[in-house]
């Protein structure tokens, strides 16, 4: 299972927009130079996560982009869910309501299994906050600059 490049991304230029929250309004050609997004992909995942009520855009110059909402109230599951969806690593866990093609009903123990995997995954990606990640950053480059 992987997170899809859009959903990286994502992720990689809200947390250089944490990083840095002097800056305030942030320009998308920054955004991309620094993260080494490319420009025209970032538009539209920055317009994903505008749409989705964690960003608003402010037009006319020194315009760009600033948090809708803070980043400690932000969590990695939020910003994979606006761009990938919801985690389904089955196609018939039970959340899902899709039959499971073994033809089990209630589904089989295989599909049951992986729902208990996505329901510790979504949980765990909803009690990561940006704010989480900066800080074990931070404690990361402590150690290093030792």
């Amino acid at each position: 299972m992987k997170l899809s490049k859009k959903a990286e991304y994502a992720m990689r230029a809200l947390l250089a927009m944490a990083r840095t929250p002097e800056i305030g309004t942030f320009a998308i050609q920054d955004l991309a130079k620094s993260e080494r997004i490319p420009l025209k992909f970032l538009e539209q995942i920055l317009l994903v996560l505008k749409n989705g009520g964690l960003l608003r855009s402010k037009r006319g110059v020194g315009g760009g982009y600033q948090f809708q909402k803070t980043p400690a109230r932000i969590t990695l599951g939020e910003i994979v869910t606006l761009i990938d969806g919801a985690f389904e690593p089955f196609s018939c866990s039970t959340s899902s309501g899709t039959a499971c093609e073994c033809g089990i009903p209630g589904g089989c123990e295989l599909g049951r299994t992986f729902e208990i995997l996505r329901q510790d995954v979504t949980n765990w990606m909803n009690s990561i906050t940006l704010l989480h990640v900066l800080e074990r950053e931070k404690r990361a480059s402590v150690s290093f600059d030792i």
